[in-house]
């Protein structure tokens, strides 16, 4: 069997929703691993802002931040699913996505330092006019879902022009915080409006877009590991916290080891076969993106609690890592784990992000967090084979 011949421009059909073997392609796994570098830099001034007691101010920045992060790559995910046609120009337009990742990234620093949002401002709307371009692709050649396509096109366009006209607020205006979450929503509703046209829905594939997600949580759990990296070779150079920075690295590595456990337990392609439980699976999702990288960073806090160089008490420090797991654990628990649960293991997951925000209480925060996702997992991996998957 012969690989079919890839041409300069094809045309932009719907994909099958059912199509067999539908995998992520390695243009697809680069874009992930570009958009890296995003994450690291919006990880790593909440780390510094924790560590320096400005926790409000890194963690709105971090916010919004992370959010166009995950709203460029959310929006060019379902896309591929729908369109990928891997032709040469296909290829062009999402590597100049990649650029505007990359142009974003490099604006991060200033957003916090400065709230200069320029630069970051100009890398996302690449981003998002670059996706544009698509969907006009796909409106010409999918005429039963044009309508769909150009809304797309539209509402996204509409909403660039006025991501580039907040550039004129002043960076101490009062209004900054609330155009901003005025056009967060906006974009939000594009897909919505978008999704409801009378060509009918795009036809993601559940499969990939899971496989998608997942590839993008362990990415973004992979700033932890980094984090737990940073503590054994910070041990190893400061002989005095020697102990404290060991013990800190094998619970770091065990809670994301964990983290990673709960996301994969129970596969989700079958909870999103309808447009209305896509929507939320795919939204909710920002939180445990968010909540797995600010994992890393609250590592990363903790290194430079143990070491003396933060400015901060030991119980902020443990609720740097505490906060992130109890939200990435409810979102897990809401998104993935609930709808295979039934009876006493439903309770399971709340109480566990309850007892997570009580562990900064108790000496030993970060290793008793570890001990009690261990015992989560467990309950959870031998309850899940005595109860049949109620969704399979």
């Amino acid at each position: 069997m012969t690989s079919p011949v890839r041409t300069f421009l094809a045309p932009m059909r719907a994909r099958s929703a059912d199509e067999p073997h539908r995998v992520s392609t390695p243009l697809e796994l680069f874009f992930d691993l570009c958009f890296v570098v995003a994450v690291a830099q919006a990880a790593l001034p909440l780390h510094h802002s924790i560590a320096e007691h400005h926790v409000g101010h890194g963690l709105y920045g971090y916010l919004t931040v992370f959010f166009a992060i995950w709203w460029a790559w959310m929006n060019f995910t379902w896309f591929a699913s729908a369109y990928d046609t891997d032709d040469d120009v296909y290829r062009i337009t999402t590597l100049v996505q990649i650029a505007g990742a990359l142009v974003l990234a490099a604006g991060v620093e200033a957003a916090f330092e400065r709230t200069d949002f320029l630069v970051i401002t100009v890398g996302y709307v690449i981003m998002r006019l670059a996706l544009v371009s698509q969907w006009l692709r796909a409106a010409r050649s999918d005429p039963p879902r044009r309508a769909t396509a150009y809304r797309y096109a539209v509402g996204v366009t509409a909403v660039q022009v006025l991501w580039l006209l907040r550039l004129l607020i002043p960076h101490d205006s009062p209004w900054i915080t609330p155009a901003f979450v005025a056009l967060a929503i906006l974009e939000l509703a594009v897909p919505v409006w978008a999704e409801a046209a009378p060509g009918g829905p795009t036809t993601y594939h559940p499969h990939h877009i899971t496989e998608r997600y997942g590839l993008f949580t362990i990415i973004v759990l992979g700033e932890a590991v980094l984090s737990a990296t940073v503590a054994f070779q910070s041990a190893f150079d400061e002989g005095e916290h020697e102990f404290p920075l060991i013990s800190l690295a094998i619970s770091g590595i065990v809670i994301v080891f964990a983290l990673w456990w709960t996301y994969f337990d129970r596969s989700a392609h079958n909870l999103i076969t309808r447009l209305r439980t896509s929507l939320m699976w795919g939204y909710g999702h920002y939180f445990i993106f968010a909540a797995a990288a600010a994992v890393g960073a609250g590592i990363g806090v903790n290194v430079d609690y143990a070491t003396h160089h933060a400015e901060i008490s030991r119980t902020v420090a443990a609720y740097a890592i505490a906060v992130p797991v109890a939200v990435y654990l409810f979102f897990v628990w809401l998104l993935h784990i609930r709808p295979h649960q039934r009876g006493l293991l439903l309770a399971t997951y709340p109480v566990g992000v309850v007892l997570c925000l009580l562990t900064p209480l108790v000496p030993g925060s970060v290793e008793v967090l570890a001990v009690l996702l261990v015992v989560l997992v467990a309950v959870n991996s031998m309850g899940a084979r005595r109860v049949p998957d109620p969704i399979a």
